[in-house]
């Protein structure tokens, strides 16, 4: 086998006269894709960046937000409660206050009513007396009918 030298001088020139346009005509446009491809790369890697380092300021913020949120609820619930619990002391305080002003109320009534027993009952004792009166002075008594009207007065009286 033979060795041609021209055919590879020929062969290495015209390689070298296409690489020399290719890279006049199509190595700058291919570099600058690929430079814009690069660049655009990067930017989207910068942006999703920024995104992420924004998300987690939007997380923290939030988690304040809803820290400061739950400890207001909680505050507004205490507050409640401690109305509640007023108001409730309120409520019973007042009905201990009216259970008091009626049970002072039935024992004014109690008290009245049981004057007036004893008052209707003193009446009744003297007209009894009264009657046990007349009866001895009019009939002549001995000492046992005198007995008898005495234990017939103790007998409807009660005693």
């Amino acid at each position: 086998m033979e060795i041609n030298v021209s055919l590879i001088v020929g062969t290495i020139i015209n390689f070298i006269i296409l690489l020399a346009i290719l890279k006049h005509f199509f190595f700058s446009k291919v570099k600058d894709v690929i430079e814009d491809r690069q660049n655009e790369i990067e930017d989207k890697i910068i942006r999703a960046d920024e995104d992420l380092e924004k998300a987690r300021i939007f997380k923290l913020e939030n988690e304040r937000i809803l820290k400061s949120a739950r400890e207001e609820g909680k505050k507004i619930t205490e507050e409640y409660k401690r109305k509640a619990d007023k108001v409730h002391s309120e409520i019973l305080q007042e009905a201990n206050k009216e259970a008091n002003v009626v049970m002072e109320r039935a024992k004014v009534e109690v008290e009245r009513e049981k004057n007036k027993a004893e008052a209707e009952l003193k009446k009744q004792v003297v007209d009894l007396a009264v009657m046990l009166s007349v009866r001895a002075l009019e009939e002549s008594i001995d000492e046992e009918k005198h007995r008898k009207l005495i234990n017939d007065f103790i007998a409807k009286v009660g005693i």
